[in-house]
């Protein structure tokens, strides 16, 4: 890997959304994903289309055992001989999913704790999820830090703790609460996306990038949307106008969504 790859610190959302999950990071010489939500096939063409071929992709991180985060995992690892790191919880719930992996491909990781990937630092933090052990991550490398909070039902003093001026903030921004009351989902659905290990809301979103705010962080993208209970356009609006009434500047804090069908920007950090 060139020295000008080994300095960059870049970040891109490939895909974020209720029907799947792969984001990309590259810093301090490593290049990794954060879950496989998809075939191996439709990962490999994306991160074809963003200039990453997957075999220079040094790591898989999960961050729980969902489908929708993990389809992909066992496939490209086996493909592709890349080590996956998961928590031990998150290896016994996937295992159906991924398969058997390689000799020495499955790394286990403990929750709270942090790890190198050559030079990039990895912290993993428990996240509010009803998932077996559901963590987030904040990637570190050069005195740049992007920290990745999807699938958390709610946002608490760990969490902000974790994220705290971070230059690059992922967060969830999953639905818009009345979408989803009138929505089509059966109510044990719609009562488990509202709990405290559920989903956050537009709203719940807005409320923490305030937090987030006065701890330095002025820069996120919104994730990990329903395509059935939110609307891209109402989730950047819901926030900005929470921002806004904490008398936050629109010049103040830069705001993006990350595409459920559409391969996201790259991110220079």
């Amino acid at each position: 890997m060139s020295e000008n790859i080994e300095s960059a610190f870049r970040f891109c959302p490939v895909y974020s959304g209720s029907s799947g999950n792969m984001l990309f990071a590259e810093g301090g010489g490593a290049r990794i994903l954060i879950d496989c939500g998809f075939a191996g096939s439709t990962a490999a063409r994306a991160m074809a289309e963003i200039g990453v071929p997957l075999d220079t992709i040094d790591a898989i991180l999960v961050t729980h055992d969902h489908s929708d985060h993990t389809k992909g995992v066992g496939i490209l690892s086996r493909r592709y001989h890349i080590p996956v790191y998961a928590n031990e919880g998150t290896f016994r719930a996937m295992a159906s999913i991924i398969g058997k992996l390689g000799d020495g491909m499955a790394r286990v990781f403990v929750t709270g704790c942090d790890f190198f990937i050559k030079q990039l630092n990895v912290l993993t933090f428990p996240t509010p999820h009803d998932a077996a052990e559901s963590v987030g991550f904040t990637l570190g490398c050069g005195g740049k830090h992007v920290s990745v909070m999807t699938d958390i039902g709610r946002f608490d003093e760990r969490l902000l703790s974790c994220a705290a001026g971070s230059d690059l903030v992922l967060l969830e921004a999953n639905h818009d609460v009345d979408m989803l009351k009138v929505g089509p989902y059966p109510y044990p659905l719609k009562r488990r996306i509202l709990s405290d290990h559920g989903h956050l809301s537009n709203d719940d979103c807005a409320s923490a990038l305030i937090k987030l705010y006065q701890t330095g962080v002025h820069r996120a993208i919104l994730g990990h949307l329903s395509g059935e209970n939110n609307m891209e356009a109402l989730a950047l609006e819901t926030v900005r106008q929470g921002l806004r009434r904490a008398d936050i500047p629109d010049g103040d804090f830069a705001l993006d969504v990350a595409h459920r069908g559409e391969i996201g920007k790259m991110y220079e950090i």
